[in-house]
């Protein structure tokens, strides 16, 4: 009687609970019932396709003997149908595979095809990470034109001045090079070089991408007095016979320095400012802004920055130097030759005739 009364007291409590948490999982064993069926469905057509190409592979590929290695004699015709033919079927089976990317960022494609002046904008320099500054504990009040605003104690830079200014050092950049000008782009930190080997290529110009040796500018008569020089024409080809002349001239010094690390090379900056020559410097906000002529605020931290700047204005540079070479086949000199005595000239010219060595005339016209 007792054990009667106990299970129909469970069996209306039972029957008074809702249904809801039943169908529940119900409703999740069926789901997961049809997962598992859907992957078991494309495991099996994955092994089918795999089966399927080494089949395909397995039969182009012809038996090799272990003691001769020689393979039977198979017209070339034929195996290359058959590969084609193979090769096909392996694209239209896994055509459907994979996923499609979309468009995202290759770091490489600053340094083999960085993009042109004309190409400047807010997201692009947004992206290279040129707004980031430095601590508000290291900054130097000379560059607070340049500050946007503070975000978790570090400087904003404006991106507005720093195009602006990047536009101003390309229009530099064009002109000094379009007047056939020296160039030399100077980057001595970790990671540089190859943005400054490539942007000296672009410009025409001289790269530097280790220690600047103090008095190179100063005292360049001792430091480089022994570096050669050649003469081009309007067209740079090398012109012989000015090899003697050359010998009595001082050294060459740049018409514009461009530098991606001021800080490392104020140095190289101060002989600049005591010759007068022009420089453009990307400016951190811990940098003195007065150091370059044309300052390019900037984050000179980040590689992706630096990379973006200088193959920018390489860009530039090698815009001037295709406006140069038009002017030139039209007869027309952008810049002024310099002068030479004409008698050792032709002196040096009739040594190197009469001297009979053709291998001395052919380097005469050698770079240095």
């Amino acid at each position: 009687m007792i054990i009667r009364q106990a299970l129909a007291r469970q069996g209306r409590r039972i029957a008074s609970r809702p249904a809801h948490p039943w169908r529940r999982s119900f409703a999740s064993t069926f789901d997961i019932e049809g997962i598992e069926s859907s992957l078991d469905s494309s495991l099996k057509e994955t092994h089918s396709i795999e089966s399927l190409l080494q089949n395909e592979t397995s039969s182009l590929v012809p038996h090799i003997e272990n003691t001769t290695h020689a393979t039977p004699s198979i017209s070339s015709n034929r195996q290359v149908a058959a590969s084609y033919r193979s090769l096909r079927r392996q694209r239209n089976t896994t055509a459907h595979l994979g996923t499609t990317l979309t468009p995202h960022y290759e770091p490489h494609t600053l340094l083999t095809n960085p993009p042109p002046p004309s190409e400047i904008s807010l997201p692009l320099l947004l992206a290279s990470q040129s707004h980031l500054g430095h601590s508000t504990s290291l900054w130097n009040p000379a560059n607070s034109r340049y500050i946007f605003g503070i975000r978790q104690g570090i400087h904003i830079i404006s991106l507005d001045v720093t195009a602006a200014h990047l536009r101003r050092a390309c229009r530099v950049v064009s002109g000094v090079t379009e007047r056939g000008g020296i160039i030399l782009f100077v980057g001595t930190r970790r990671g540089q070089h190859r943005a400054v080997v490539n942007a000296a290529a672009m410009s025409g110009g001289c790269h530097l991408f280790e220690r600047w040796t103090p008095g190179s500018i100063t005292n360049g008569h001792q430091i480089l007095g022994r570096c050669r020089m050649k003469v081009v024409d309007e067209f740079d080809r090398p012109v012989p016979g000015y090899e003697n002349d050359c010998l009595e001239r001082p050294s060459l010094k740049p018409d514009l320095v461009v530098c991606l690390n001021p800080l490392e090379n104020w140095v190289m900056l101060h002989e600049c400012g005591l010759h007068g020559i022009p420089t453009i410097g990307v400016i951190d906000t811990d940098a003195n802004p007065t150091w370059v002529t044309y300052p390019i605020p900037a984050n000179d931290d980040s590689l992706r920055c630096v990379q973006l700047i200088a193959g920018v204005l390489g860009r530039a540079g090698e815009e001037g130097q295709r406006r140069r070479l038009e002017r030139a086949r039209k007869g027309e000199v952008t810049y002024q030759p310099a002068e030479f005595d004409i008698k050792k000239v032709e002196k040096g010219k009739g040594d190197l005739k009469t001297g009979g060595d053709e291998e001395a005339i052919h380097h005469a016209g050698g770079s240095g």
